[in-house]
């Protein structure tokens, strides 16, 4: 039996950094993703692709994910390691997500081994798996931001998660919008940045006022380390952002939405500092464009992508992403 497997990458058009601590994000899936196609059966899983010199081969009883070569097949064995299948399969990954741009590469290849190993289970279910996967692979430790886009994307809508409860409700995309990841030129890579620093802070900072989630930034004055203070401040802040950001896509307020991204990102700079020259310049250049509501970094920063949200046509040197925003969902079927 041969299982053929799909998941999406996804673009966050604003939340950054605040699923992690229980906030509000609002991602959306995209038309660009992951694509397993796995023989099952044999002690092991194996996977070969044509972006990768070396394949990813893994014992089903692997222990350590993060000890593998090459880097990628960590994310392959995190899965297994958290899905434990009885067989395992031999097969192919070819993916249309640029590596390393923010738009969840990493997520929708745990998501989409996921399911060619015979995942069955909810979409918050498939994307809590992952999302352990992900941190034993990586040694990030990332929110469920990701995965849970990956898995319960919606044709034509983002996704407004609220990170505590883990409600998700569905934004319908206003007519006429498009939405557009541009690449930095910078590579992104989590395990090597400063992510971990950040997290640490905003737990720091919520042992003094509590959930980040439900705190106001009145609660920011009861926190004394200047550098902390500034960080919940960009959550915080981020937090109210998002939820107003929903709120413009509902009624059309692009030019409301797009206010609101350019916040973010100067958030995200001054406050949060995952920004970078390169993508402030990028960000910059994107908002000056006629036809642009909007723009910001998009994923955790230190490179990688921005997302605008335009007029259709108003930017040529990006991925248009809106037009098949979550038109193919994280599915499974049989190969011939």
């Amino acid at each position: 039996m041969t299982r053929r497997a799909f998941a999406p990458g996804r673009v966050n058009l604003i939340g950054e950094h605040t699923d992690y601590t229980g906030g509000f994000v609002l991602p959306m899936a995209v038309h660009l993703g992951t694509t397993v196609e796995l023989r099952v059966g044999g002690p092991e899983v194996t996977l070969r692709s044509d972006a990768e010199p070396m394949p990813a081969t893994v014992d089903l009883e692997v222990a350590d994910p993060a000890g593998l070569e090459p880097s990628w097949a960590r994310y392959v064995a995190g899965v297994v390691a958290e899905l434990r299948p009885v067989t395992g399969g031999a097969g192919s990954v070819s993916t249309t997500l640029p590596v390393g741009a923010g738009l969840s590469s990493s997520a929708a290849l745990e998501v989409a081994v996921a399911l060619a190993l015979g995942f069955d289970g909810s979409p918050l279910e498939l994307a809590h798996l992952c999302q352990r996967a992900e941190q034993r692979a990586s040694g990030v430790p990332c929110g469920i931001m990701d995965q849970l886009a990956s898995a319960a994307g919606v044709e034509g809508h983002a996704l407004l998660i609220d990170c505590t409860t883990e409600v998700v409700t569905t934004i319908p995309l206003p007519a006429g919008l498009q939405v557009v990841a541009v690449h930095s030129g910078q590579p992104r890579q989590l395990a090597g940045s400063a992510y971990a620093e950040r997290r640490r802070a905003c737990e720091r900072a919520a042992e003094v006022v509590g959930s980040l989630r439900d705190a106001t930034t009145a609660d920011l004055a009861a926190i004394e380390d200047p550098e902390v203070r500034r960080r919940a401040r960009h959550v915080i802040t981020e937090n109210a952002r998002t939820l107003a950001f929903a709120d413009a896509l509902r009624s059309g307020d692009l030019p409301e939405a797009g206010r609101l991204m350019h916040e973010s990102h100067l958030s995200l700079r001054d406050d949060f500092e995952v920004s970078t020259p390169v993508l402030d310049a990028l960000v910059d250049d994107l908002r000056a464009r006629p036809g642009v509501h909007g723009a910001r970094l998009t994923g955790a920063g230190f490179g990688g992508c921005a997302v605008a949200i335009c007029e259709p046509g108003s930017i040529t040197d990006g991925w248009p992403l809106a037009a098949a925003a979550g038109a193919t969902v994280a599915t499974t079927t049989p190969a011939p």
